[in-house]
């Protein structure tokens, strides 16, 4: 059985494909019911059998979820998978590592001040 690392590991790297993190964030603003496959391939303008992989690699590591309806399939971004993946990044912040502005924190936890609100985003990214 995987680690958490290694399913973590996976899921960055499904949305280290510039592909697929469009995809992911197409579904992000879809519907809630999910967003079909013809209008993911419309908007992103690749064949259907590479569209079929990079969607297939997005449900496998559970980024997205698939649902049929009919004779369609229904992408839909999973929010509480993504939320957790984010939320892994941060769990450690600031705990015996560096602090946000580089210098050194040496206890467990977090700094005053080493992790303001806001501070962590930036407008360019």
């Amino acid at each position: 059985m995987p680690t958490r690392v290694e399913r973590n590991a996976e899921r960055f790297q499904a949305l280290g494909n510039p592909i697929r993190l469009a995809i992911l964030r197409l579904l992000v603003q879809g519907k809630e019911a999910g967003t079909s496959v013809g209008d993911i391939q419309k908007k992103v303008g690749i064949p259907g059998s590479t569209l079929s992989h990079h969607l297939s690699r997005l449900a496998k590591t559970g980024l997205a979820r698939v649902e049929r309806d009919g004779h369609s399939l229904l992408y839909r971004a999973d929010f509480q998978r993504l939320h957790r993946l984010t939320d892994y990044l941060w769990e450690d912040c600031c705990k015996g590592g560096r602090m946000m502005d580089g210098s050194l924190s040496s206890g467990t936890e977090a700094a005053p001040g080493a992790c303001p609100t806001g501070a962590c985003s930036s407008p360019e990214d």
